[in-house]
């Protein structure tokens, strides 16, 4: 797996969010997907990420780098397309126009590392770019259109839906509702690893609530989010996988590929979120989140192999902006 493809996990972190309407009932609060058409979202997303990987293959490159930083800077905008209800026959479903208002990123590796610049170069040229998609039942994302003619190659599409992911589908939540105090936990099996069977596991608490602060820890100045304060929810994750890290872990399309995988891939993290209770909107979240990788990947054919290891950490901030651009 490419070194990017591995940070969409990063990025693909918990704690998002969508806009959502908040009812009181029983001193429990409800959230339920509520998009009007013609409304408009914009969220900045600044990511900081530290990694060391290493790789042992048959043909050894001693100038690849094994160490590098990257910064990613965004600034997307959601324009809301078309809202379809549920009902008896469908599944409700809202379509989205995303704009990459700003986009840009910057890497420092210890040695010349040309996936990571072109990583760097793609990232960038999304900035004034758009592409549409549906959120179905308020969670899956679906009809993508548009996005693989701004971002063809795979890594940088797969992170940016990372991105969408975060900030407009949010995780599973109690369907009676959830109280200050409440915990609780749902997990789910990643897919597209070159391991099977790993999984992310999620632990949140509704811990209180408070005003809501702005990017700089002041109050908000925009009365609808303003009014009502802001739920403060903290989400603690983990990665792991069933079974031996020493047991046969390879994924159907490996197979296909004649390839045979094994070894472990763990991590953890946690996001702290402000989510308003006025609109639902997800105001402010601080995330942080760390993987650790060892496995290999063999040929069942020739019986070359290659080993991976690596350690990386990646801090994220998000937060909502006015729905209008303003000049700095």
């Amino acid at each position: 797996m490419r070194r990017s493809s591995r940070l969409c996990l990063l990025t693909i972190l918990f704690a998002g969010f969508s806009p959502l309407a908040s009812a009181r009932t029983e001193q429990r609060t409800h959230l339920a997907p509520q998009f009007i058409k013609g409304g408009v979202l914009r969220y900045r997303i600044e990511t900081r990420t530290s990694s060391n990987e290493h790789n042992v293959t048959p043909i050894v490159n001693p100038e690849g780098a094994s160490q590098y930083k990257q910064s990613t800077s965004l600034v997307l905008r959601f324009q809301v397309l078309d809202v379809q209800p549920a009902s008896q026959s469908s599944k409700g479903s809202v379509r989205f126009r995303a704009t990459f208002e700003k986009a840009n990123s910057d890497s420092d590796a210890n040695a010349y590392a040309p996936e990571t610049n072109s990583l760097d170069e793609a990232i960038g040229k999304l900035e004034g770019q758009s592409f549409e998609f549906s959120i179905i039942t308020g969670t899956k994302l679906a009809d993508v259109e548009g996005l693989s003619g701004i971002a063809p190659n795979r890594d940088v599409a797969a992170r940016v839906l990372s991105w969408v992911q975060v900030l407009l589908a949010p995780v599973a939540l109690p369907a009676h509702g959830v109280a200050i105090g409440q915990k609780w936990t749902n997990e789910r099996q990643l897919d597209g690893m070159p391991l099977s069977g790993i999984v992310w596991r999620n632990e949140s608490a509704y811990l209180r609530d408070e005003p809501c602060a702005d990017s700089s820890g002041v109050e908000s100045a925009s009365p609808s989010i303003a009014r009502g304060g802001c739920a403060v929810l903290l989400t603690r994750f983990s990665i792991f996988r069933h079974g031996s890290d020493h047991s046969d872990a390879t994924p159907e399309a490996y197979i296909h590929e004649g390839l045979r995988t094994s070894g472990r891939w763990t991590g953890s993290g946690e996001s702290l979120d402000a989510i308003s209770l006025a609109t639902g909107l997800l105001v402010s979240s601080t995330q942080t989140a760390t993987q650790d990788m060892d496995y290999e990947i063999k040929s069942a054919i020739s019986g070359s192999r290659i080993h991976h290891t690596g350690h990386t950490t990646t801090q994220t901030e998000i937060t909502l902006l006015p729905a209008v651009s303003t000049k700095s």
